[in-house]
C-alpha cells in the first residue's frame, strides 16, 4: 500500500514563494522525486524551472493542457495549434502528460454532438502528441462542488471515450477527490476502466484538503487503489491548511501502517 507521492506545486510548497523553479528545489529538498503542477511555466521562467528540475531529477507527471473547449467543434483547430505550440517545452522539461477535461457545457449544443467533437479533438491530439514522450489524459470533474456546469463528471464514461479514441498516446487521469464528490465507487470505477488509468489525484472529502482534514478512508482508498492495480504516484491535488511536508504526514502514516 505505498505509493510515490506527486505533490501539486500550484497549491503546495507555497512556502518557497511564487517561482516555479523554487517550488520545484522545496519539494525535492522533502524527498519527492515526482511532481504536478497546472501551467507550463512562461517564457521568462522556463531557464530556471528547468535547471531546477534537471538538478533535482524531479519528474513533472502531468500538467494542464492550454487549450479552450474541448468539446467545442469551432473551437478543434485552434485547440490543436496551441497544443502543438506548447510541446516542444513539454517535451523540454519532462512533461508526461498533458491534461484535457471536457470542458462546460456549451450552451446549444446537444450533449452528443459535444461528446463527438471532444472525441475527434482527443484523436486529433493524439496525433499531435504521437512520438514526442507526451501523453494526453482525459480528467473528468465534480459538477456538484467545484465545477458546476462541467461537461464530465463522469469516471465510467471518461474510460468509455477514451476506449472509443483508442490511441495508445490518451488515457485516464482519475482524480479520486472528483469522483467520491458524485458518489462514485472508486473500487467499482476503477475495475471497469482496465489499464486505461494512468495517473490518480487524491485530496479528503469534504473540503479538498490534506489527508485527515475530511472523513474519507484512506486506508480503503488506498486498498480500492492497490486492488485496481494502480501502481504510479498519486498526485496531491489538494489545498493544504499547514506546512506542506506536515500535510503529507497522515498518509505517510496510513500507507506505512498498511
Amino acid at each position: 500500500m505505498t505509493f510515490e507521492l506527486s505533490p501539486n506545486l500550484t497549491w503546495l510548497f507555497s512556502e518557497a514563494g511564487p517561482s516555479p523553479a523554487a517550488r520545484v528545489r522545496a519539494a525535492a529538498s522533502a524527498g519527492f522525486r515526482f511532481v504536478d503542477t497546472w501551467p507550463l511555466p512562461t517564457a521568462d521562467q522556463a531557464a530556471d524551472y528547468i535547471a531546477a528540475l534537471r538538478d533535482t531529477g524531479v519528474t513533472i507527471v502531468v500538467v494542464t493542457a492550454p487549450i479552450g473547449e474541448s468539446g467545442d467543434a469551432a473551437q478543434l483547430e485552434t485547440n490543436l495549434a496551441a497544443l502543438a505550440d506548447a510541446l516542444p517545452l513539454a517535451q523540454q522539461v519532462g512533461v508526461q502528460h498533458l491534461v484535457v477535461t471536457g470542458g462546460t457545457i456549451l450552451d446549444g449544443v446537444e450533449p452528443r454532438e459535444q461528446r463527438t467533437a471532444l472525441v475527434e479533438f482527443l484523436k486529433r491530439a493524439a496525433d499531435t502528441v504521437a512520438g514526442s514522450g507526451v501523453g494526453i489524459l482525459l480528467e473528468n470533474l465534480n459538477s456538484r462542488v467545484d465545477h458546476v456546469g462541467c461537461f464530465l463528471d463522469s469516471t465510467r464514461e471518461t474510460v468509455a471515450i477514451v476506449r472509443e479514441v483508442g490511441r495508445p498516446e490518451v488515457a485516464v487521469l482519475y482524480d479520486a477527490y472528483h469522483s467520491l464528490v458524485m458518489g462514485e465507487d472508486v473500487r467499482t470505477v476503477l475495475a471497469d476502466a482496465g489499464d486505461h488509468v494512468k495517473h490518480v489525484q487524491i485530496a479528503d472529502v469534504p473540503g479538498r484538503h490534506e489527508p485527515g482534514t475530511g472523513t474519507l478512508d484512506w486506508a480503503k482508498l488506498l486498498d480500492d487503489l492497490e486492488a485496481s492495480g494502480y501502481s504510479g504516484p498519486l498526485g496531491l491535488e489538494y489545498q493544504p491548511t499547514v506546512e506542506s511536508v506536515a500535510s503529507t504526514e497522515m498518509l505517510r502514516r496510513v500507507m506505512t501502517e498498511g
